[in-house]
């Protein structure tokens, strides 16, 4: 990359803390549990994949930790903060996903009609940052990210690669402790999608984020130093390779 975030650039200690995470949809004979005993931890700085197959509770665990959707019990920890705990802990989930979670996923998501810049902007200000604060943060981000050349493009003008940089971008616009990253590397060749997890360690490291990678893509399980397998709503860790990203 061809520039380092500054010192500033901190979320502090923190991380991510599950216990015993349930996950019940329905009731009666018609309930189904998706998670059943989920416990994991990532630490601040830390990149760990999660994977398992369809059906397994990968999905709900992530729109759990996203705030997104309501654990049935268990204990869920961000950043250093209790969020839940047999119940929500933080009365507005919205300020929460913007401000202490970022999300990265298969497809960028970039809104087509603003450029690179406001893209990445538009979380800061949103959070009260002025216009011109905001727009330094994103071209920071952008240019850690090896895309501030692209600053001024539609999203429509990047390649796969350059979009996915710049979905990353967004999400650490906040600094959030927390990043979840949802089959970021799913539509990439092998090269783009080292590139990526290449990033994320690095981003990882620089800002003290935790993230968690949901994953299929065989070409990435190799980088992982640790990983959380899910089978049938259960969580079982082992020690990854940890394959340096060159």
């Amino acid at each position: 990359m061809s520039a380092a975030l500054n010192s500033s650039v901190s979320s502090g200690p923190g991380g991510i803390v599950i216990e015993g995470l349930r996950k019940v949809y329905g009731q009666g004979d018609m309930a189904v549990e998706a998670l059943k005993d989920v416990n994991m931890r990532v630490g601040p700085g830390e990149v760990v994949g999660l994977v398992g197959p369809s059906g397994s509770g990968k999905s709900t665990l992530l729109k759990c930790l996203g705030a997104i959707i309501e654990p049935t019990a268990g204990r869920m920890v961000l950043g250093g903060k209790v969020i839940y705990d047999g119940g929500w802990k933080i009365p507005d989930l919205r300020t929460l996903r913007r401000d202490n979670i970022g999300f990265v996923f298969q497809a960028p998501y970039l809104i087509p009609f603003l450029d690179v810049t406001d893209n990445v902007a538009l979380l800061p200000m949103l959070a009260g940052l002025s216009n011109a604060q905001a727009r330094a943060r994103a071209l920071e981000l952008l240019a850690a990210l090896d895309v501030a050349h692209r600053a001024q493009a539609q999203p429509s003008q990047l390649s796969g690669g350059e979009q996915q940089r710049v979905s990353i971008a967004r999400a650490l616009a906040n600094r959030p402790p927390v990043i979840l990253a949802d089959e970021p590397t799913a539509p990439l060749d092998s090269e783009r999608a080292l590139g990526v997890m290449q990033i994320l360690n690095q981003m990882a490291q620089q800002s003290q984020a935790a993230i968690i990678v949901v994953t299929h893509d065989e070409k990435i399980i190799p980088t992982f130093k640790r990983i959380y397998h899910i089978r049938d709503g259960r969580t079982v860790e082992e020690a990854g390779e940890g394959r340096a990203l060159e």
